[in-house]
């Protein structure tokens, strides 16, 4: 009998027949493949801290449901997916394209203890660790406690709104509050350009390899997402060209900074090509800069250089501050951000101003500088020092920055990232895949995403040398 997935019953269902919708979604997939043999009883039990008996059990189930089959004497072993027609039917919709990004992100947002999770998307806690909430709590009483009992201004806290203006005008971005909208966090900011600017069927561009939490939001609207090929010095204008005049899109959301996945930075040849494009093509370009604190404000960006014409900017304190405190913002000319501001308190009515708050007392305080003075010097050590024993495991680098907090890494001898980041969780070691980060997570990918830090870990550079020759 075919499963019914963990993503439709979740934790109702007993722990060995979660545990045994976990591996059969896996095998749906494709992390474990037709004749794969599957992690030993063992293994599982110390990987999830459940008893044998439940292991077993979950097993048992796995075999009656004619995904897996016993060898005597060796293990377990795959025979094939069971997808349900329930499935089927649903993966026909825009709910259930969505979906599997949705499964994908729950995967890169597990914290399994004690495993090393290269695939992170975040800094180092103890890099972040100078900027302790607790410090700056009871300033951020005394701003107005009972202001903090209501909503906030559709906009978001004006005060934090003019730190922005001086924080982008350090970028020699020129922009004045009425043209900014606090959001929650950067993804929320996106929400809100694809439900403004994308009706169902839509043509948007995206960088490819990029960010797979975007793709799911515009297959969610409807959208018909195509990738832009992402290079080392940003966008291949080329193909953006074509297109552009193969298919008219309106929307094209990039990152130029410290991409994500890649680690890739824009040059400016490259940008002025992008904008020039834009102008040419009515395109509107959307900017999504997470890792903006990481970077000098002298480098590149395309904002900068259009002054918000044809350019929405989106940026986040989730890498820099905390990702709890969910603050981020859109900046673009003044009459789009009055109707995002409006979208905004139709949608959530307002942002969270203890939050806002909080953020604009800790940008006040001289402590912020010399924090990103430190950010920046771990970053650009951690980098090198990557980038050093990467070379020498004998690892392509799709490109090298001096401060990346990626790097999109083909290990030698690994054909299919996916099925290698397989292996590697039988060592306690969580990869992104490339497959994650494509428009069509079909098409196999030898590049993963590492997070520099993570690649230091001891315990992943022995995982490596047994399982990448």
């Amino acid at each position: 009998m075919a499963h019914t997935p963990t993503r439709a019953r979740g934790r109702q269902a007993p722990i060995a027949e979660r545990l045994a919708d976990l591996i059969g979604q896996q095998i749906d997939d494709g992390v474990y493949r037709p004749g794969d043999k599957l992690p030993s009883l063992r293994e599982l039990a110390q990987l999830h801290r459940y008893a044998k008996n439940t292991v077993v059990a979950a097993f048992d189930l796995l075999v009656s449901r004619g995904v897996v089959e016993p060898r005597r004497g060796s293990g377990f072993y795959v025979l094939g997916p069971a997808r349900p027609a329930q499935r089927a039917q649903e993966e026909s919709g825009q709910l259930g394209r969505a979906m599997d990004i949705v499964w994908l992100m729950r995967e890169q947002l597990k914290t399994e203890p004690g495993a090393v999770a290269v695939g992170d998307g975040f800094p180092p806690v103890e890099w972040l660790a100078d900027m302790r909430l607790d410090r700056y709590h009871q300033k951020v009483v005394r701003t107005g406690l009972g202001a903090l009992f209501r909503y906030g201004s559709r906009y978001g806290y004006g005060p934090l709104r003019d730190s922005l203006v001086r924080k982008l005008g350090d970028f020699g971005l020129q922009a004045a509050p009425g043209q900014l909208v606090l959001t929650h966090g950067a993804n929320e900011a996106m929400d809100l350009v694809i439900r403004y600017f994308v009706p169902p069927g839509a043509t948007v561009l995206v960088d490819e390899p990029g960010y797979y939490p975007l793709f799911g939001k515009l297959q969610l609207a409807g959208a018909r997402v195509i990738g832009v090929p992402r290079l080392a010095d940003g966008p291949d204008v080329a193909a953006l060209e074509a297109l552009l005049q193969q298919e008219r899109p309106r929307l094209f959301f990039t990152q130029s900074l410290a991409h994500n996945p890649t680690g890739s930075d824009i040059t400016a040849a490259k940008a002025y090509k992008v904008l020039q494009l834009a102008e040419r093509h009515n395109l509107l370009i959307v900017e999504d800069d997470p890792l903006a604190d990481f970077k000098p404000t002298s480098a590149v960006r395309l904002s900068t250089l259009d002054q918000l014409e044809r350019t929405i900017y989106i940026g986040s304190f989730s890498k820099s501050f905390s990702a709890a405190l969910r603050v981020g913002f859109i900046a673009c000319n003044d009459a789009l951000a009055s109707d995002l501001a409006d979208l905004k308190a139709l949608i959530h009515v307002s942002g969270s101003e203890y939050c806002e708050r909080m953020v604009d007392v800790m940008l006040r305080e001289g402590h912020y500088e010399r924090h990103l003075v430190r950010l920046r010097q771990k970053l650009g050590q951690a980098t090198a020092q990557a980038l050093a024993l990467l070379d020498a495991q004998g690892c392509e680098v799709f490109a090298r920055s001096a401060q990346s907090l990626y790097l999109w890494v083909a290990f030698p001898g690994v054909e299919d990232s996916l099925d290698w980041a397989a292996q590697l969780l039988r060592h306690r070691v969580s990869m992104a895949p490339g497959r994650v980060f494509q428009v069509d997570p079909a098409r196999v990918s030898r590049w993963s995403r590492c997070n520099v830090s993570a690649v230091l870990d001891e315990r992943f550079q022995r995982a490596i040398i047994g399982t990448a020759a």
